[in-house]
């Protein structure tokens, strides 16, 4: 089987031969297809006709695929393709013409549903010492073994430099060269597919990078004059000159579900997008991948800071979303391990482990969820239960481990004990997991952020970081150290996850917890999950450290964890009453013939059941 999306703009192979450019740029007066001619040598130059709209495009009989160009706008400026599929030097250099249908994919796979999701978030440049697609799609193997059912791919969109997080990208339909062409791309996802993996993509749809992005020159119309983004110019989605925007991005999520067979997206920081309109954009690419997507599990999901919960549906909707970041679960058992309190943990100081049973009951804590510059809430409404399987619940992520002055993982500022039950926590509730790449075999490398810029915004990012992180910068022992420099190569080759700790019996005994939990939860959560009935779940203290928290079921069964998030042994007064056909399901830390007043430190065990009458 072989796909290609078509699209309005870009280069696209003409059915009779040659290749057909076409550009927006309203605001140009003058645009030309500089086709490349070879070391040393000149452009030549292909005039490029224009419409009533902006649309310039033009037809070049002898290109083909691999053909090198860019577009020259007013007579000077040179500029890649905004819809490139491929630019195989960087943003800076000429984009190349690709042929889609050059690519052979097995006809057979249509995804899984999101019951089953397990996410694992990755870097592609730091998951192996290589950073390619080639070498990542050789670590798959060990990935399905354990039990991931979806990969998690930090935003691949292209981007000026050798490293960085991706989140500053400005080519949204070129992979980033320094990982591999697109069809190593397509590879890595048929790789994933055939042993039975999903993969998600992380796409931007907030802002463009600084570096590399010319659309202002030629297209002012892709930036609002209304609006503001937290990274620069936010992205007209409701203003004059829009509806080409909008088709930019919607065509952009199609692209992937299409023509590179991704199994879904993950939407970063939409709390950022701002869109009067009705349907707003959010609400039109989740019509237009549900409507392409059909025959296929394709699953979309949301990072939003602010929450927003209506956005949300236990089912595949058209203009809703299978699933959200559960940022306040994290936030809580953050709070619970650390005691911190500052920056955005500020609203979950006060008696944090009641945060964390709210959160494991009825999924996000707070409605609306807007945030100071500070970091704490503008204010702390309660938001009502919500599906706990379009919850995304996690212990780290490339966020909360990144944005921090050193990248700690949770599992290095947790107490000793308390890092494996942590994770635990975040793989066996009804919520839908995800683990950040190395906390599988218990990585204890930090994960740092890391941006491969040059000149004055080289400086501007160095100077930023020290301004915001400097005086967080402390070693164990509280002495400050250096914050380490984001454009240094050194800070990206320090976030990778050391291989060799996965051989350690540490790490051994890390990767057996993980596959016991995934089979655990493989077995007695995911086939369960349209039983839960949303709303009925419940959590109470036990003494100073402990929960007890049940989620109920259709079928009258209960599952119930035990644990004990502190450092001391519980002494439990007095016990629910065992429940009807108990059976465990999964232990932590919890001896066999422990008594049964007595709740281990940093343990936990689940078990079902029905009610006791």
């Amino acid at each position: 089987m072989r796909s290609r999306h078509d699209m309005p703009f870009g280069a696209s192979l003409a059915p009779g031969g040659g290749v057909n450019f076409r550009l927006w740029g309203p605001a140009a007066r003058q645009v030309d297809l500089a086709l490349d001619a070879g070391v040393g040598a000149p452009p030549r130059l292909v005039p490029a006709a224009c419409d009533a709209q902006g649309w310039w495009e033009c037809h070049v009989p002898e290109a083909t695929a691999g053909t090198l160009y860019q577009w020259r706008i007013d007579g000077d400026l040179l500029v890649p393709d905004p819809a490139s599929r491929q630019n195989p030097l960087g943003p800076l250099q000429p984009s190349c013409v690709v042929d889609p249908l050059q690519f052979e994919w097995d006809a057979d796979w249509t995804g899984r549903p999101w019951s089953e999701v397990v996410l694992y978030e990755l870097h592609v440049g730091a998951f192996t010492p290589e950073g390619t697609f080639a070498a990542a799609g050789e670590r798959l193997e060990e990935l399905a073994s354990l039990g991931i059912t979806a990969l998690e791919v930090m935003p691949v969109a292209g981007f000026p430099g050798r490293f960085g997080w991706g989140y500053d990208g400005v080519l949204p339909f070129a992979p980033h060269a320094a990982y591999g062409t697109p069809d190593e791309l397509k590879h890595f996802i048929q790789a994933a597919h055939r042993l039975g993996m999903m993969v998600f993509l992380d796409v931007v749809y907030n802002h463009f990078g600084p570096a590399g992005n010319y659309l202002g020159k030629y297209a002012p119309q892709f930036f609002s004059e209304t609006h503001a983004s937290p990274w620069g110019a936010a992205i007209n989605f409701d203003g004059p000159g829009s509806r080409a925007v909008r088709d930019f991005f919607v065509h952009n999520a199609l692209y992937w579900v299409q023509e590179y067979r991704i199994d879904g997206l993950r939407l970063d920081a939409v709390h950022a997008i701002v869109d009067a309109s009705r349907p707003d954009i959010l609400q039109e690419i989740s019509q237009a991948v549900r409507t392409a997507a059909r025959g296929r599990h394709v699953h979309l999901v949301l990072e939003n800071e602010n929450n927003h919960h209506e956005r949300l549906s236990a089912q595949p909707r058209p203009g809703c979303y299978d699933g959200q970041w559960n940022d306040d679960f994290h936030h809580a058992l953050h709070a619970v391990l650390t005691g911190e309190t500052q920056g955005y943990y500020h609203d979950y100081g006060h008696e944090p482990l009641n945060l964390l049973a709210r959160a494991m009951t009825h999924g996000m804590l707070f409605e609306p969820s807007e945030r100071k510059p500070g970091g704490a809430r503008r204010e702390r409404r309660e938001a009502p239960p919500q599906p706990l399987g379009t919850m995304v619940n996690f212990a780290n992520n490339h966020d909360q481990t990144g944005n921090r002055a050193l990248g700690e993982r949770l599992g290095q500022l947790a107490p000793p004990g308390a890092g494996p039950l942590a994770l635990l926590l975040s793989l066996l509730t009804p919520a839908t997991p995800m683990l950040f790449f190395g906390d599988e075999f218990g990585a204890d490398t930090p994960f740092r952020y890391f941006a491969d810029w040059e000149g004055d915004l080289r400086d501007a990012v160095r100077k930023g970081r020290q301004r915001e992180f400097g005086h967080m910068a402390r070693a164990a022992d509280g002495s400050p150290v250096e914050l380490p420099d984001p454009c240094d190569a050194a800070t990206f080759e320090a976030s990778r996850p050391d291989p060799a700790h996965r051989r350690t019996p540490e790490g051994q005994r890390a990767l057996a917890l993980v596959q016991s939990a995934l089979a655990m939860r493989r077995q007695h959560i995911a086939p369960r999950q349209s039983l839960l009935l949303a709303g009925h779940h419940t959590a109470r203290r036990v003494g100073d450290s402990g929960l007890r928290v049940c989620w109920r079921y259709s079928d009258g069964q209960l599952m119930v964890l035990e644990v004990n998030l502190g450092a001391q042994p519980l002494h439990v007064a007095a016990t629910a009453p065992a429940l009807a056909g108990e059976r465990e399901l999964l232990r932590h830390a919890w001896p066999e013939g422990t008594a049964p007043d007595i709740w281990p430190a940093w343990a936990g065990r689940w078990v079902m059941g029905a009610p006791a009458v």
